[in-house]
C-alpha cells in the first residue's frame, strides 16, 4: 500500500525549504524528500574555500539571520549549509533524508501522481520539483579523455592539492572559474584562464555592495534576461572579504588569459580570437552599472561618497593585445583542466507532460503545463533573482498560493455531492 501525501516536495536545498515554510504557513500538509542531507550540494559539490558571492545581510531568507557572522561578511559553504539545517529546524520542515525519487507519473483516471522512491511508493496530489539548477555538471565534449592526466568539473574540484603537479587550464570565467583560477595561481601553479562572455559588476561602489545596487535599480526583479544574455555568467567574488573581478589584475598576477575554448586536435587546444572583445564587453557592463548608480544617487539626493577611481582601468596586458590562439598542452606543462562550465537540469525522474521539445520545463512562475506539477529554484523562473537564496523564497510564496487556491477548488462540494457522499456512507 502506498503512502499518501497532499504535497510532495522533491529536494531539501534552499528551494525545498522555502517551499516547506510557505506551505506550513498556509496549513498545507506536505512532505520533503531529500536523497542525501539538507543542503547537500553546498557541502559536497563545492570547493573547500568557497564563500557566498553576496554578503550575509542579503544572501539569506527573511526569517533568519546568520549567527556569529558580520552582516557584510561572506558566508563559507559550511556556514551556508549549517544555516539551512538551522532553518529547517526553525520552521519544523517535515524532511525525510536518504530517500531518492526515481519516478513521478500521473495517475490514470484520477487526480494526483504515483511517486516511486527508494523507500517505497507515495501517492501525491501535488508535486514540487525543488531540485534547483545545479543538477548535472556540463563538460563540453572538446578535449578527449586521456589528453591530460586530470579533467574535472568545478563541482568536483576541492583544492589545489587535489590536482597533479603542473599547469592548469581553467575553462570558464564566471564566479567559479575566476575564483578557482585565482586560488590555483596563489598556490604557485601556472594557470591559463579561458574567458568567455560575462557580466562584470563592481563588488561595491560608493559604499554599497553590488547586491544593494542591483536591488535599488530594480535589476533583481527583471522578468526576462537581455536578449542573447540568457546564459551569460557573472564574474564577481566574495573571496578574501570580497573584491571586484578585474581580468587585468588576474593577468598581472601571472594568470594567462585566453579567449573562449573552441576546439582540440592532436594535443593542441585552440581558442577563439574573442578575448579582447569579451573583456571590453565586461568593462562596458561594469561602467553601465556605475552610470546607473550615479544617476540613482543624484536623482534621490543620497549622501554617498564619489568614487572616481572605480572608472580607472590599467592597460590591457600582452595576453589581451596579442592573444594566445593555440596551446600545446604537453609543451605548456598542462596536467589538469578544470571545467567551470555550468550545469544542466536533470528531470529524468519526472515523467509527466511538463517539458518542451528541448527538455526544458514548460512553466510560468513555477506553475507547469502539467496541472499539479510545479518547479522551483530555476534561473529566471519569475525574475533575475529566482535561483538565488532570497529570490527562491519569494517564488515559493507564489507557488504555495497557487497550490492553496487549487486545493480550494478541489475541496468544493455541492449539496448534491454531499448528499451522494452521505448515501454511499449509509450503504
Amino acid at each position: 500500500m502506498s503512502e499518501e501525501v497532499e504535497v510532495l516536495v522533491v529536494g531539501a536545498g534552499q528551494a525545498g525549504l522555502a517551499m516547506s515554510e510557505h506551505l506550513t504557513d498556509r496549513g498545507v500538509p506536505h512532505l520533503v524528500l531529500e536523497r542525501h542531507r539538507v543542503a547537500e550540494r553546498w557541502r559536497s559539490q563545492r570547493w573547500d574555500s568557497l564563500v557566498a558571492n553576496g554578503p550575509a545581510w542579503h544572501d539569506r531568507f527573511p526569517g533568519l539571520e546568520f549567527l556569529d557572522l558580520d552582516p557584510d561578511a561572506f558566508a563559507s559553504k559550511e556556514q551556508i549549509a549549517d544555516y539551512f539545517v538551522a532553518y529547517a529546524e526553525k520552521i519544523g520542515a517535515p524532511i525525510r533524508c536518504g530517500v531518492e525519487v526515481t519516478s513521478v507519473r500521473k495517475h490514470d483516471g484520477r487526480p494526483g501522481f504515483r511517486v516511486e522512491t527508494s523507500d517505497g511508493v507515495i501517492d501525491a496530489r501535488f508535486v514540487v520539483a525543488a531540485t534547483g539548477p545545479f543538477q548535472k555538471p556540463v563538460i563540453p565534449p572538446i578535449v578527449p579523455d586521456g589528453a591530460v592526466p586530470v579533467q574535472v568539473h568545478s563541482s568536483d574540484y576541492r583544492n589545489p592539492a587535489q590536482l597533479p603537479d603542473g599547469a592548469v587550464l581553467v575553462v570558464g570565467a564566471g564566479s567559479s572559474g575566476v575564483q578557482i583560477a585565482d586560488e590555483l595561481r596563489r598556490s604557485g601553479r601556472p594557470v591559463y584562464l579561458s574567458v568567455g562572455p560575462h557580466e562584470r559588476p563592481p563588488r561595491s561602489y560608493r559604499g554599497r555592495d553590488f547586491c544593494w545596487w542591483l536591488g535599488v535599480l530594480g535589476k533583481w526583479d527583471a522578468e526576462t534576461p537581455p536578449q542573447g544574455a540568457e546564459h551569460v555568467t557573472i564574474a564577481v567574488s566574495g573571496a578574501r572579504g570580497g573584491h571586484t573581478v578585474d581580468f587585468r589584475d588576474l593577468a598581472a598576477r601571472g594568470i594567462h588569459l585566453t579567449g573562449l575554448t573552441a576546439s582540440y586536435d592532436d594535443g593542441v587546444v585552440r581558442f577563439s580570437p574573442d578575448l579582447g572583445r569579451n573583456i571590453a564587453a565586461g568593462d562596458a557592463n561594469y561602467l553601465a552599472l556605475l552610470d546607473e548608480a550615479d544617476a540613482y544617487v543624484t536623482r534621490n539626493g543620497l549622501d554617498l561618497p564619489e568614487e572616481p577611481q572605480a572608472r580607472r582601468f590599467g592597460p590591457d596586458p600582452e595576453c589581451v593585445t596579442d592573444p594566445l590562439l593555440e596551446l600545446d598542452l604537453a609543451a605548456a606543462g598542462v596536467t589538469s583542466i578544470v571545467w567551470a562550465t555550468g550545469f544542466a537540469t536533470d528531470y529524468g525522474w519526472l515523467q509527466v507532460d511538463a517539458f518542451d521539445e528541448n527538455g526544458r520545463p514548460r512553466q510560468r512562475r513555477g506553475v507547469s503545463s502539467e496541472p499539479g506539477v510545479y518547479f522551483l529554484g530555476l534561473p529566471w523562473l519569475s525574475r533575475r533573482g529566482s535561483s538565488f537564496i532570497w529570490g527562491v523564497w519569494h517564488d515559493a510564496r507564489y507557488v504555495a498560493d497557487h497550490i492553496t487556491t487549487q486545493r480550494g477548488y478541489l475541496s468544493y462540494e455541492t449539496a448534491a455531492d454531499l448528499t451522494d457522499i452521505a448515501v454511499k456512507a449509509a450503504t
